[in-house]
């Protein structure tokens, strides 16, 4: 008789820090449930309901985010986060407790952990995701000290996943191709949950994607429907809120369509609509819009050094237009982006599959009840 291999259960849980560590989660899901895992979801607040849009049929524990937040003023960004540590360090304690109880109700076989410290187990396999090998600061004193912290944790983990082709600079330059490593990663290659449609017909002259923690998130969208007034073009503004019950903003113009959230084929379908995108600077929003082949406005976030250094980055690598968020001036910013002749190389965007199919052969070939049968 032929033995069947028992299915094992992979835990998955991105970090609630902006949904970019959720959209990006969302093809490995599917690729692990393509070859037959089952699949467990952890989260809560608008991860939990992007998720559970994306997949609800999948089973969704409650785990407590982060609840980062943003200061008004940029210059403090430093500050306001080291204010933070204490309950950031708080949570972790928090979530390797939580993943304690969980590995043994829910008899878990790994964990994929998506920038979430606590989430790693010493006796399964626990792979974390992440594309920051080195930690942009306002300061290289602290970003050091960061790296040096951030490179502790993740060496606790069975292996590294990192979004990125392998080839250096890849997309995120010196964060995911820093100098020195100083340990094993596996690049996942670019990673994006879109899939680029041919021969779209563009109906949006502009399509604006707002993103990211407050009160930022907020500070972007008023900025842009004050200046959306002047504006003629048809303008599609998505406000990056898929848990929100609140009515849309009181805007009367005919020629702007304003949503809280659009699933993913919906987005995709909207941004290869786009003859020009406004958006965050985001990690996971620069590799959708590579896999779409789209150019695009990055507006970094104000303070977060991550960002700002990605906008530079992909601005002097000639993929993408960027321009700061204080003194923007939508007529000013759409005519020098039209100068902009962006370049974006054409990426393989199924490398992560390989990565994925060798994990999931080497956790069904092992029988153990350790971690180190995946490597």
């Amino acid at each position: 008789m032929i033995k069947v291999p028992v299915k094992k259960t992979v835990l998955v849980a991105p970090l609630d820090w902006g949904l970019g560590h959720a959209t990006r989660c969302i093809p490995i899901i599917k690729q692990l449930e393509a070859l037959g895992m089952n699949v467990l979801l952890a989260a809560d607040g608008a991860t939990a309901h992007l998720l559970k849009q994306e997949f609800p049929h999948l089973t969704l524990l409650p785990l407590e985010g982060y609840k980062i937040t943003y200061t008004r003023q940029s210059a403090y960004f430093t500050l306001w986060m080291m204010a933070q540590l204490p309950r950031i360090l708080i949570t972790i304690q928090q979530e390797k407790s939580w993943l304690k109880r969980v590995v043994k109700k829910y008899q878990v076989d790994a964990v994929i952990a998506d920038n979430r410290p606590g989430l790693y187990h010493p006796t399964i396999t626990s792979i974390y995701i992440t594309h920051q090998l080195t930690i942009k600061t306002a300061s290289s004193f602290t970003a050091r000290i960061a790296t040096t912290l951030h490179r502790y944790i993740i060496k606790k983990f069975t292996s590294c996943w990192v979004p990125d082709i392998a080839a250096t600079p890849g997309i995120a330059g010196q964060l995911s191709h820093p100098a020195n490593i100083g340990m094993p990663v596996q690049y996942l290659g670019c990673i994006s949950r879109f899939e680029k449609l041919p021969a779209v017909k563009k109906i949006y002259d502009l399509v604006a994607i707002i993103s990211g923690p407050e009160p930022q998130r907020t500070q972007l969208e008023t900025l842009l429907l004050s200046q959306l007034k002047q504006y003629k073009g048809a303008v599609l503004l998505v406000r990056g809120l898929p848990a929100s019950n609140d009515e849309l903003p009181a805007f009367s113009a005919p020629h702007i369509s304003i949503k809280n959230h659009l699933t993913g084929t919906s987005l995709s379908l909207a941004i290869q609509q786009a003859k020009q995108v406004i958006c965050r600077s985001g990690y996971t929003s620069i590799m959708d819009l590579l896999q779409l082949q789209q150019p695009a406005i990055l507006v970094p976030t104000p303070g977060q050094p991550e960002q700002l250094y990605l906008a530079a980055h992909l601005h002097q690598q000639g993929w993408f237009f960027s321009t700061p968020q204080q003194g923007f001036n939508l007529s000013k910013v759409l005519r020098e982006a039209e100068g902009f002749s962006s370049q974006q190389p054409c990426l393989n965007s199924s490398e992560y599959k390989a990565v994925v199919a060798n994990f999931v052969q080497r956790l069904c070939q092992y029988d153990g009840n350790s971690a180190r049968g995946y490597k």
